[in-house]
């Protein structure tokens, strides 16, 4: 059974930093493109970024330049590291996971963005 589990979230300032973390179970992040969503309240999920098998990274505009998505191969991890936090970086984030038609979620984790 496959399972990714986010943790990390919580209540950060504007401008501040936090890591959030999506560990694997029953699939191997090395071969998954790994990405990011983001859910804000009453708007839709949106893509925050992926970093792909081989490594390469891309990044919506919106956090281009302040978010860094990473893995961790021995840890069957990935990370988003969220910098220069903003207001409206507040949501729901998701973690997902992308193999051909081998497609999981994890069950998010909530980010508030405020002073």
């Amino acid at each position: 059974q496959v399972q990714l589990v986010e943790s990390g979230g919580g209540l950060v300032q504007p401008g501040g930093s936090l890591r959030l973390s999506c560990a694997a179970s029953g699939i191997l992040v090395s071969v998954y493109n790994m990405a990011w969503y983001r859910q804000a309240p009453g708007k839709q999920r949106e893509w925050v970024g992926t970093v792909s098998t081989t490594g390469n990274t891309n990044y919506a505009d919106s956090v281009e330049g302040r978010f860094t998505i990473s893995r961790d191969n021995r840890k069957n991890t990935a990370y988003l590291q969220m910098n220069a936090a903003k207001p409206e970086d507040t949501a729901v984030y998701y973690c997902h996971a992308a193999l051909g038609r081998s497609l999981h979620w994890g069950q998010g984790t909530q980010v508030t963005v405020s002073s």
